[in-house]
């Protein structure tokens, strides 16, 4: 019923506010279509649309979480040929300023697709927002939605690391994290890369919209030990054809992670990407482990299965 009234006020906005070839796609009349070249590549870039090609909204959206692996999921699943990623993070659902500008302005940040393919776009904030859940449903109800998780607690020290680093390099002052774990001797809940932690929190706001068979959890830590099964459980998920292959993948001994092989070129993650995480405070980290694990459990029981996590 939320995302039944949702979508009621989004067709207002869209009767009367946007454009009529914008209103065609969401309603999903054909445009006109041109037959496809074969000799043209498949995951298109750049400004010149290919022949036969437009920008649609996406057709899945890898919701989060933050340092969970999301990059990492769209570069991998950008191997196939049947995927156009998106190639930044939109923050369209989560930030009221983007909102504001509409989906037609959404829109226009997609890439150039084939009618066989499918538009994936990723925005790790999308999961901990209150707004996003209700905003994706007005858009489209029915969209398949990837969510890549990792242990909680090794998340929260991924995040404490990205934001250390990027105070480094813009010159601000730092911060131990066991001064921003505890407070007052106690631990700080309120620390903002905790809060994020608290998937199951989250997953409840995001099943208020959407029934949990179309929400796919990738595993972030299985996905770092050994991509392709993770790859292939998507593909099914999203009802691609399977064209991810082992050979896509080679392990980097001096970064430590998988790496790409594709179009006969290799690429690795940014340097940005599996950066080593500070020693923890043995009696600070089990504080947080010990907190998190019943929020782990709640949110198993949300979504019918378990992992590894300690």
């Amino acid at each position: 019923m939320a995302c039944f009234l949702a979508s009621a006020f989004l067709l207002v906005l869209q009767t009367y506010a946007a454009p009529p070839d914008f209103v065609q796609d969401r309603y999903d009349i054909t445009l006109d279509s041109v037959d496809l070249d074969p000799g043209l590549p498949f995951n298109i870039s750049g400004d010149t649309p290919p022949r036969g090609t437009s920008k649609r909204a996406p057709h899945s959206i890898i919701i989060g979480v933050r340092k969970g692996g999301t990059r990492a999921l769209l570069e991998m699943l950008d191997i196939h040929p049947e995927v156009a990623a998106a190639a930044t993070e939109v923050h369209f659902f989560d930030w009221d300023e983007n909102y504001a500008k509409g989906f037609e302005w959404y829109r226009e940040l997609m890439p150039y697709s084939y009618p066989q393919q499918i538009t994936v776009e990723k925005t790790p904030g999308y999961f901990t927002s209150a707004l996003a859940p209700e905003r994706i449903c007005a858009m489209n109800a029915s969209i398949k939605l990837l969510l890549i998780l990792r242990d909680p607690a090794e998340r929260v020290i991924s995040d404490y690391t990205q934001v250390y680093f990027n105070r480094l390099e813009n010159h601000k002052p730092v911060q131990a994290i066991e001064n921003l774990l505890v407070r007052n001797g106690a631990l700080n809940i309120r620390y903002k890369a905790i809060q994020r932690s608290l998937y199951d929190v989250h997953m409840r706001n995001w099943l208020r919209y959407f029934p949990l068979e179309q929400i796919h959890i990738v595993d972030g830590d299985a996905l770092i030990r050994d991509p392709l099964p993770e790859l292939q459980r998507v593909e099914r998920f999203l009802n691609l054809p399977p064209r991810i292959v082992s050979s896509n993948f080679y392990f980097n001994q001096t970064k430590g992670f998988y790496c790409i092989r594709s179009d006969g070129r290799e690429r690795c993650l940014h340097e940005s990407k599996g950066r080593p995480h500070p020693a923890v405070n043995s009696t600070v980290l089990q504080q947080l482990r010990s907190y998190l694990q019943e929020h782990n459990r709640t949110f198993f029981r949300l979504v019918r299965r378990t992992f590894d996590w300690q």
